[in-house]
């Protein structure tokens, strides 16, 4: 017995240790990670884990614009392949928009249409839009403005529009399956400031693309110093609040002391409020008649930057499948906004579970999820 318990303490002791180095060698987040993750039965972030972090608020406006309600509304069944699909990757919602419209809207697995879940990365879309925002205000010159303008210590060939279409040079370890990497630490961390600040360009700006979630922190940054608002406030006034959403949406931020919202991931929001940037960018930027963005802002993001990566263009990922022009927001749980603008489509998908596709930028699901939407168009 006397064995067992200094066995005990000497294991208690180690626990004590290896968590005092962790601590001082600056991994004390990893202590997080397991409490959000493991300890709630998930192996990584999920899309309910809002509830488990501090969030700022995008305030709705107090007038509601309802989506407008197709003639033939939910009377096209999904396809069977459609349905399984959507059964074996625990799909929360699906939205087809039409014409303006629902044209077929599911909520699975409990949700509904004002279920909040995590946009991941489809925020790197929306600062991408805030960053055209901000130039359109004033705020910023142009895509070529040097982020040394607002962060002195970074390379001054480092330009915004780098950051917005991945191709910055800098040192961020996107690995997110190593507990250590950057991506970990950020989304854990309590301090996303000091961690960005920590980084440097090791290779030449603007050459080449290279997906990075620091590359869009820090552009939420330059925004946040910009306009003088924390991201949600800006977001919220430059769309959430025009656009009339449903309910207000939370965005992570590291900290309530720090107060840095995630840019490149993390919004909760629903599928009709998602929706609705899909059909503001399908649009040309244009709302009820207003005009909240520039359309050239939209065509210079739905083109690709590098002829080498014609997957991505600022900040939206690029497709020509079915011989359509197609650019859409891509969260890394199959979260999607997809835009087809000559059918004048947008296809919302958020939920658990993706499959992705060796050898490809777009994942498997992204193309049986728009075949089988075309084979319930081909019943109109």
């Amino acid at each position: 017995m006397k064995k067992l318990f200094k066995a005990l303490l000497l294991f208690i002791g180690f626990l004590l240790l290896a968590s005092l180095i962790l601590y001082v060698a600056g991994y004390g987040y990893i202590f997080k990670a397991i409490n959000t993750t493991y300890l709630t039965g998930h192996k990584t972030a999920f899309i309910d884990d809002h509830t488990y972090f501090d969030n700022h608020v995008v305030e709705n406006s107090d007038s509601i614009q309802k989506w407008p309600i197709g003639s033939k509304y939910n009377t096209i069944p999904a396809t069977k392949t459609l349905d399984s699909l959507n059964s074996k990757l625990e799909t929360a919602a699906f939205l087809i928009i039409k014409n303006d419209s629902i044209l077929f809207e599911k909520y699975y697995h409990g949700y509904d249409k004002l279920s909040r879940t995590n946009s991941f990365s489809m925020a790197k879309s929306l600062v991408t839009i805030l960053m055209f925002k901000a130039i359109q205000d004033g705020f910023l010159e142009n895509i070529n403005q040097p982020v040394a303008d607002f962060f002195p210590q970074f390379d001054p060939r480092l330009s915004i529009g780098d950051l917005s279409s991945m191709a910055s040079g800098l040192n961020w370890n996107e690995n997110y399956y190593n507990p250590f990497a950057s991506t970990a630490r950020a989304y854990f961390g309590q301090d996303i400031r000091e961690q960005v600040m920590e980084l440097k360009v090791i290779e030449k700006p603007g050459e080449e693309f290279k997906y990075l979630s620091g590359n869009t922190q820090l552009l939420g940054m330059v925004i946040e110093k910009a306009t003088g608002q924390n991201l949600s406030e800006y977001l919220s006034d430059s769309f959430w609040k025009p656009m009339g959403m449903n309910d207000d949406a939370l965005w992570q931020i590291d900290s309530r002391e720090s107060g840095m919202e995630k840019a490149y991931c993390c919004i909760s929001s629903n599928a009709r409020n998602f929706g609705k940037f899909g059909k503001l960018l399908i649009n040309n930027g244009k709302w009820n008649g207003e005009q909240l963005l520039d359309s050239s802002f939209i065509e210079t993001a739905s083109e690709p930057r590098f002829s080498e990566t014609s997957y991505y263009g600022y900040g939206f990922w690029l497709s020509d499948y079915r011989d359509k022009d197609i650019y859409y927001m891509r969260g890394i749980l199959g979260q999607y906004v997809i835009m087809i603008p000559e059918d004048d489509l947008v296809i919302v998908r958020l939920g658990r579970k993706l499959i992705r596709k060796k050898d490809d930028k777009h994942y498997q699901d992204f193309y049986m999820y728009i075949d089988q939407i075309y084979k319930m168009l081909n019943n109109l």
